[in-house]
């Protein structure tokens, strides 16, 4: 064999050598997790859905609660706006008289469970007149038809000590104008709620 052969076939054996030995290996494989690694992760995430599930309970249940106490509170307050309204219903008298009407009983009758029920509520009953008469003779006028109210409720077994009366003759009229269709008007007795109006139950 010639030099220059010789030559060649040693420089091709060469870098056939280091191209085998140079160069990055392949990557090793990735470790296989094992059966306890396995079973710790399937714990954890068994946990963590525990709690999830039971912090949504929590916060469901808190929905409900404040929604409960909601509804209570807007039923208390309807109770006690219809409560109110009943109270203040007034009653009307005939010309020159201060006994109760038949009519105006039953408007008395269905204020009496409500005072019953509400134990703490005190109430002002104020007389009122129409224009006619003297204003002397009318606030004496006023004042019998506030007592009449008065006596009435606390026959029916309503505690006098929660009424207070007042009259005010024909200085507070409730319609205009010098004729039977406002006079009527103005002769009557109105209810004011003045102590333990703020939460009011129906009997």
């Amino acid at each position: 064999m010639k030099p220059l052969q010789m030559l060649t076939l040693t420089v091709i054996a060469a870098a056939a050598v280091a191209g085998a030995c140079g160069g990055n290996p392949p990557p090793p494989p990735p470790p296989q997790p094992n059966a306890d690694s396995i079973a710790m992760e399937r714990a954890r995430q068994d946990s963590m859905a525990r709690a999830d599930s039971i912090r949504r309970a929590m916060e469901e249940a808190e929905r409900m609660r404040r929604q409960r106490e909601a509804d209570s509170l807007a039923a208390l307050a309807r109770a006690t706006e219809a409560v109110k309204g009943m109270l203040a219903t007034m009653i009307h008298f005939d010309f020159d008289r201060s006994n109760i009407r038949a009519e105006d009983a039953a408007i008395l009758d269905s204020k009496i469970p409500l005072l019953q029920a509400n134990p703490a509520v005190r109430v002002r009953i104020s007389g009122h007149c129409d224009e006619r008469g003297s204003d002397e003779y009318n606030l004496a006028l006023g004042n019998r038809r506030a007592a009449s109210a008065k006596r009435y409720l606390v026959d029916h077994g309503v505690d006098a000590s929660r009424i207070d009366i007042v009259s005010y003759g024909e200085e507070r009229p409730i319609a205009m104008g010098s004729d039977e269709t406002a006079w009527s008007q103005n002769r009557r007795a109105e209810f004011e709620i003045v102590a333990g109006g703020d939460m009011l139950v129906q009997p």
